[in-house]
């Protein structure tokens, strides 16, 4: 039997898809994989911000177009990419175990957020960063970052920035943590991380019993529960990429730790929380908490956050 994966072509797209393509033929020998490597418009689109150009769906969607079509079984997303919404046809059927979540501080010539300097310039295109380093920060310079990882560290490398904010995980995977001089962990209090983040999505086409056996097989029951959390809460406050939205719950335990932050992108006006709850009783924490901070003011924060997240970029009106 053969499956195909569609998979985007960055390096860790790719590292994502053949871990994935490895354990599919080691659970089932019978079963042949061959990857569908598609180039995304979010990949050749590297001088806009991400939410200008479509948002995170884009990375999926054209994974997606390639399942409706009949050219793949399965796509392998970084769960934060996926959107809420899952077309007609398709099922998100399995998280994989998810892996250390946090954002890493990295530099050449400072150790820690700490020791920046006054008006250090810091590299990253996500809202969610900025709200979070310019809340504890607000001195900073918070500049955007776009291009794949290895293009982010050779612009870091180059003095373009004192320092860039990334995902722990994606350069761990590659291995290139190695190569800085000043790496610096973020702890999950001071960064709280996007929905899914460090956990892989597999969607699947609905219909067929032995692509979705395969795919099951590849799911971890506490990141399913933890990451149902978090896309609960998103779709519910319906935060898209254009608004700083941090969102994550961790299984420690029989407890679940669902840390939520939003607010604007220059870290004023925040509304923050923190659940502790019993795994056995936090089926519906996510969309509970989404509506307890509409109540407080959550969508009306959000817009006028939306309004200014891009004004920069956006032209102006005459």
């Amino acid at each position: 039997m053969k499956v195909t994966i569609a998979t985007r072509v960055s390096d860790l797209a790719l590292w994502q898809a053949y871990h994935i393509k490895e354990r599919i033929e080691s659970s089932f020998p019978e079963v042949e994989v061959t990857l569908n490597k598609i180039v995304s418009n979010g990949d050749k689109v590297l001088d806009k911000p991400l939410a200008l150009i479509g948002g995170k769906g884009h990375f999926t969607k054209e994974l997606e177009d390639e399942m409706l079509a009949g050219n793949a079984d399965i796509a392998v997303h970084s769960l934060k990419d996926v959107p809420t919404y899952i077309p007609e046809g398709l099922e998100l059927i399995a998280v994989t175990k998810r892996q250390d979540q946090s954002d890493v501080f990295l530099s050449h010539k400072y150790k820690s957020i700490e020791d920046l300097p006054q008006s250090a310039v810091v590299g990253t295109t996500s809202l969610r960063r900025r709200m979070q380093l310019l809340q504890v920060r607000p001195d900073l310079i918070v500049k955007d970052l776009r291009g794949n990882v290895n293009t982010r560290l050779r612009k870091l490398s180059e003095g373009q920035y004192d320092a860039i904010i990334l995902a722990w995980i994606g350069l761990h995977r590659l291995d290139l943590l190695k190569d800085i001089p000043f790496t610096d962990k973020l702890s999950l209090d001071m960064m709280i991380p996007p929905m899914g983040q460090a956990a892989l999505g597999i969607e699947i086409v609905k219909g067929n019993d032995k692509i979705r056996e395969i795919a099951e097989s590849l799911k971890d029951e506490n990141t399913f529960i933890a990451t149902q959390i978090e896309r609960d809460f998103i779709s519910k406050i319906g935060a898209g990429c254009s608004a700083p939205v941090a969102c994550n719950a961790v299984i420690d335990g029989d407890e679940v730790i669902f840390r939520v932050m939003l607010g604007f992108p220059d870290g004023t006006n925040v509304m923050q929380e923190k659940l502790v709850v019993k795994v056995a009783e936090s089926k519906n924490i996510g969309s509970e908490l989404a509506q307890k901070m509409i109540k407080n003011g959550a969508l009306e924060l959000l817009k006028d956050a939306e309004k200014i997240a891009f004004k920069d970029e956006m032209p102006q009106r005459l």
